[in-house]
């Protein structure tokens, strides 16, 4: 078939090689973000997706406005079967309704569970034990169409988003050439998602999202680290006194270790570095104190005072 392929980071460019290095589709198009001026010297910055295209002479579409009629007339053109879309952003009717087999969208999650932006994040951070990848039918409503194929992963207990995200990344790209592959051959029967379960939301993570309850259970503080490591992080304040400085957190371990020091404290012996919470000791592994790098426990420690209390709050 001939494809048209709607995508911006990295997550969607494992699934733009898969369809043009490991299928007999052809890639007639490929859609992404504006480039946008970043950093200090405002140097325009270009797409995961759009490097991709441009590495392998696959033909760019790059409209402000996607309802804009330039952009619909060089779409039509294009005369694609089909139009797959991966972490890209909403669509108007006029551009999803145009190909003769549909347009359909890889989300980060079992659907209907996390509807929205940050599914992944959200399945770690709720401690699921298992995710997935889905592709739908994209209609008028965010997350919502028919469903043609999914497959799932396992979470481990101690799984980062950074892990799971990369596992999703991968099955979802050899899931996006199967659903191809069964649209061509009409192989596949689209079914409507179920309304009648207790769904659970993926809305967009702000920083405050991030932010650390230490009166929260040791489970609940160990599954939002790794549910946001290590983007967007989870972060804290320490120090003592009035003196506090932002800590970022990346990674952690649940501990059954006896209990030492106060409530709260960063407690600190020749190798580790715990947090003394409400149920037990809670190991931090990886962090990133307010003005330098990111850095294992033991340079953490051998950086700080060991005679001086400090405070996580």
């Amino acid at each position: 078939m001939r494809v048209v392929f709607m995508g911006t980071p990295g997550f969607a460019t494992a699934s733009l090689n898969e369809i043009h290095t490991n299928s007999e589709h052809e890639i007639v198009g490929v859609v992404t973000v504006a480039d946008k001026p970043a950093g200090r010297g405002q140097k325009l910055n270009i797409s995961d997706v759009k490097k991709y295209a441009l590495e392998h002479n696959l033909p760019v579409l790059q409209p402000e406005k996607l309802r804009d009629e330039n952009f619909l007339a060089e779409l039509k053109a294009l005369n694609a079967d089909v139009f797959v879309v991966v972490a890209f952003r909403m669509l108007p009717k006029a551009v999803w309704s145009m190909p003769s087999k549909g347009t359909f969208n890889l989300h980060g999650s079992l659907l209907p569970q996390y509807r929205g932006a940050a599914p992944i994040n959200w399945a770690v951070m709720n401690g699921d034990t298992k995710t997935g990848v889905t592709t739908f039918l994209i209609d008028e409503a965010i997350d919502t169409g028919n469903i043609l194929l999914a497959d799932e992963i396992a979470i481990g207990e101690n799984d980062s988003v950074g892990v799971i995200h990369d596992q999703l990344m991968e099955i979802g790209a050899r899931l996006v050439v199967k659903t191809l592959d069964g649209l061509e051959k009409d192989e596949l029967k689209p079914h409507p998602q179920d309304e009648t379960i207790e769904l659970k939301h993926a809305p967009k993570i702000f920083k405050e999202d991030c932010k650390i309850d230490w009166n929260q259970s040791m489970s609940t503080i160990h599954n939002k680290i790794r549910g946001l490591s290590p983007y967007p992080c989870a972060w804290t304040t320490y120090g003592s006194e009035d003196q506090y400085k932002n800590l970022k957190i990346y990674a952690g371990l649940k501990t059954d270790l006896e209990v030492t020091g106060e409530l709260f404290e960063l407690v600190r012996t020749k190798n580790n570095l715990y947090v003394h919470l409400n149920d037990g000791m809670y190991e931090i592994l990886e962090l990133q104190p307010e003005g330098k790098r990111r850095m294992k426990a033991k340079d953490f420690i051998n950086g700080s005072q060991s005679d001086s209390k400090i405070f996580v709050k």
